[in-house]
């Protein structure tokens, strides 16, 4: 299912792209799957920014069978050419990724771009043995260290082993927070090396804003996270559930996202005898659905910076999210948000408040939406973005 026209393609970027001007930049974006996910809202966002406001050639490669997958085609439809790299996936064993860094090193030997820029572990993995051997800088954006607390610990040694072998082939190490830039010290790669750009997302039309009337409305609660880990949509049900049980009657929550687990919270909605609330699924209008609602909630075992919680910040609506570093980064102020620890109790408490309180939802809807506007828009991060490419190939004795 491919993301929908309206909300994955801007209005500028309707056409086939740029053309590629004498001395411009070239760059060659690679991620670990195509499928719907914060990863590659980013990258769509930072395609169409660096092409359209920077000026730079972009194209993508992307793991698995992609040519079809979600973000595949929204960057068929915004003109950005599209590789696949058919090995590479988060399961790839050392055959797999060796096979991967062949064809990313054929990739990179055609299209000859300036520099390679890496999204997600596996994708760093290959991008930085590519770039190594075929003499490309290479970019690596972390959207969120597998080896920090809330993974399985025999994870987390595995992913600090690989990013511990692997850091001095980044020429710049790219970190969605200031709480990744903390945890990539333990790297051995110099500090002058390791920057922090924060996710930013695109503006949406003003009829995607909460307005006062809705804000006022009786509430309805969205969550969007892909259902899987470390994401925990079975916080939100269990709070769902005492929250009827307090007030006597069940506020409406819808669920977007698909994954491995959602059949799991569907078995434990029934099982929680909810009946308001909907899972829709993965969709590709997300401002428009977020525009229905004005609670969101996030609920995570850990987080990098969470694409889906700017998406709410945007909308203007009343967040509720896990008391996470990335978390208290977006939202720091308690007039902004409320961050609850990962406990259904809590949660449903945090709830209470906003459903009893029109006021409250309209007053954090509205610092949310501020603190997007000053800290989260997409011109912001792709300018960042090009600062950060221009720094990597400028001459340096840091470079390795």
């Amino acid at each position: 299912m491919c993301w929908s026209a309206r909300e994955l393609h801007s209005d500028r970027t309707q056409g086939n792209g740029l053309a590629r001007s004498p001395g411009a930049m070239k760059v060659l974006q690679v991620i670990t799957k195509g499928e719907v996910g914060g990863a590659q809202s980013h990258v769509l966002t930072l395609c169409r920014e660096l092409r359209d406001r920077q000026g730079i050639e972009v194209q993508v490669a992307i793991g698995g069978d992609c040519l079809q997958s979600p973000l595949a085609c929204a960057l068929n439809a915004a003109g950005i050419r599209v590789h696949s790299i058919p090995s590479l996936g988060n399961a790839a064993g050392i055959a797999g990724l060796a096979q991967a860094v062949r064809r990313l090193q054929a990739i990179v030997r055609e299209q000859s771009p300036d520099l390679v820029h890496a999204h997600s572990a596996m994708a760093g993995v290959a991008a930085r043995l590519a770039g190594a051997r075929t003499r490309k800088p290479v970019i690596y954006t972390v959207h969120g260290f597998a080896f920090k607390a809330g993974n399985p610990w025999k994870r987390r040694v595995a992913a600090f082993a690989v990013e511990w072998l692997l850091a001095p082939l980044a020429r710049r190490m790219v970190c969605v927070s200031e709480h990744e830039r903390r945890l990539a010290r333990a790297l051995p790669l110099p500090s002058g090396r390791v920057v922090v750009v924060h996710n930013g997302i695109e503006e949406v039309p003003a009829s995607t804003h909460l307005t006062t009337e809705l804000a006022a409305a009786p509430p309805r609660i969205a969550m969007v996270a892909r259902m899987a880990p470390p994401k925990r949509p079975d916080l939100l049900l269990q709070a769902l559930a005492r929250l009827r049980d307090d007030l006597g009657c069940e506020v409406p929550a819808t669920f977007f996202g698909g994954g491995p687990q959602l059949a799991s919270h569907q078995a434990m909605a029934r099982q929680l005898g909810l009946q308001s609330v909907v899972f829709a699924g993965d969709v590709g209008d997300i401002s428009a659905q977020l525009m229905k609602h004005s609670i969101f909630v996030l609920t995570s075992d850990h987080e990098g910076l969470p694409i889906s919680v700017i998406e709410a910040m945007r909308g203007g609506l009343a967040i509720v999210a896990s008391d996470l570093p990335g978390m208290r980064e977006l939202l720091p102020d308690a007039t902004q948000a409320r961050l609850v620890p990962n406990d259904a109790t809590a949660l449903a408490l945090a709830l209470r408040q906003l459903v009893e309180s029109p006021a409250l939802r309209t007053s954090l809807g509205r610092a949310a939406r501020q603190r997007y506007e000053q800290h989260y828009t997409a011109e912001r991060m792709g300018m960042e973005v090009m600062a950060t490419y221009q720094s990597a190939l400028s001459p340096s004795p840091s470079h390795p």
